[in-house]
């Protein structure tokens, strides 16, 4: 013990804390992101410009899916921050996996019922193929409708995760990452849905 009488603590002025150095702040940082998302989506439907399509499809080659993660990885499932996220980490596997996720696609196509939903994949859907398939889905956020582009993506997903399952390769946290991103992208689908309707 000290011989110290207690005292009240000292209240740090407005100085001190502007002259703390600290990371950005996350609403800012939430705020921006909400933003951009919207701008996207909402402003690539609005350009007839073919060329738009293209840079948003490769919006995660050209500024990386690592700054791309910073800036949407926290936004909720079901903003437009997140779905893009989603939809940006979805192709980022597809390309950088293609053999697997082809395996994975073509066992779960077989048992899973939303299979047909994912139209314009070639039969049997090899790795190139379903790169095709996913840049022609993500190239829907421009040139069509975002509901649509986040329910096949959301079929996509259920598909493979199905095909993870009867492979039986990947563990059950893996297999059912895969259906909660499938999960997210339907509901995010559908809600994206009824704001189109409203």
């Amino acid at each position: 013990m000290t011989d110290r009488p207690h005292h009240r603590p000292m209240t740090p002025g407005g100085g001190f804390f502007e002259a703390l150095v600290g990371g950005t702040d996350p609403a800012l940082v939430s705020e921006a992101a909400d933003r951009a998302a919207t701008l996207l989506v909402r402003g690539a439907r609005a350009s007839d410009d073919a060329a738009v399509a293209d840079r948003l499809l490769h919006l995660a080659d050209t500024e990386g899916i690592e700054t791309i993660a910073e800036v949407w990885s926290g936004a909720p499932a079901d903003s437009l921050a997140g779905c893009l996220w989603r939809l940006y980490l979805l192709r980022s596997w597809v390309y950088a996996e293609p053999v697997a996720v082809s395996r994975e696609f073509e066992a779960g196509r077989r048992s899973a019922q939303v299979a047909r939903v994912v139209a314009g994949v070639a039969d049997p859907p090899g790795p190139e193929q379903l790169k095709a398939m996913v840049d022609q889905v993500l190239r829907g956020i421009a040139a069509g409708d975002f509901a649509d582009v986040l329910l096949r993506a959301a079929a996509f997903a259920r598909v493979v995760a199905t095909g993870r399952a009867s492979l039986g390769e990947r563990n059950a946290a893996e297999v059912q990452r895969m259906l909660v991103l499938s999960e997210q992208l339907e509901a995010a689908g559908h809600a994206e849905l009824e704001h189109e309707l409203a």
